[in-house]
């Protein structure tokens, strides 16, 4: 059987960039946790059915709730996070309740999300000004992704706790450092709708 190279000097390089990644992320977290809350108001939004359901009643019972702003049908980027959201949304729900939201049409979101098998909760928040007003929206009012978690203290008040963007090589997405792990890296490698 042939030796393999000694790759010392590359594994310490890496070793030690890893752990210096993950001690900022350490600190990312604590200077997150530091942030004060932001009081939100109460939005409705329209279930796959149609059914208005608002911020409050997608908490249920607990007081904690993960929201995900997702750019809907027209982004393949943000389908390919969604996807991996399928996989992990009950572990996730089962800590603090788990929510997709987008700017699509509830009867769009609906056959999109059914179509690519999407089993987690969905809402539209079309014609509210959620997005915008959780920091998720550009100059022109476009939906951008990310996460936003919010709590709910015993008075009813809604605070939104922390939030973060989605893009690739972000937390939330295990494919882009996958792929980069490739001989030829990310190489122009886009997400698509179908393969």
């Amino acid at each position: 059987m042939k030796e393999l190279p000694v790759i010392n000097d590359h594994k310490t390089q890496i070793e030690h960039l890893e752990k210096e990644l993950q001690e900022a992320k350490k600190r990312l977290a604590a200077v997150r946790k530091e942030m004060p809350p932001r009081e939100v108001g109460e939005y409705t939004f329209k279930t796959w059915r149609g059914a208005p359901v608002t911020l409050a009643s997608l908490f249920g019972k607990r007081d904690e709730l993960m929201v995900i702003h997702n750019m809907g049908k027209q982004c393949p980027y943000c389908t390919l996070w969604a996807d991996g959201f399928n996989g992990i949304y009950k572990h996730l729900d089962n800590r603090a309740p788990f929510v997709v939201i987008s700017n699509d049409r509830y009867v769009v979101q609906r056959t999109f999300g059914k179509g690519l098998g999407w089993k987690f909760k969905m809402v539209s928040s079309y014609g509210t000004s959620f997005f915008k007003d959780m920091g998720f929206a550009g100059p022109k009012g476009e939906p951008w992704p990310g996460v936003s978690t919010f709590k709910r203290t015993s008075d009813g008040k809604i605070w939104q706790v922390a939030s973060a963007g989605f893009g690739p090589w972000d937390d939330y997405c295990v494919t882009w450092p996958l792929i980069d792990l490739l001989p030829r890296g990310i190489n122009e490698w886009e997400p698509k709708y179908k393969y």
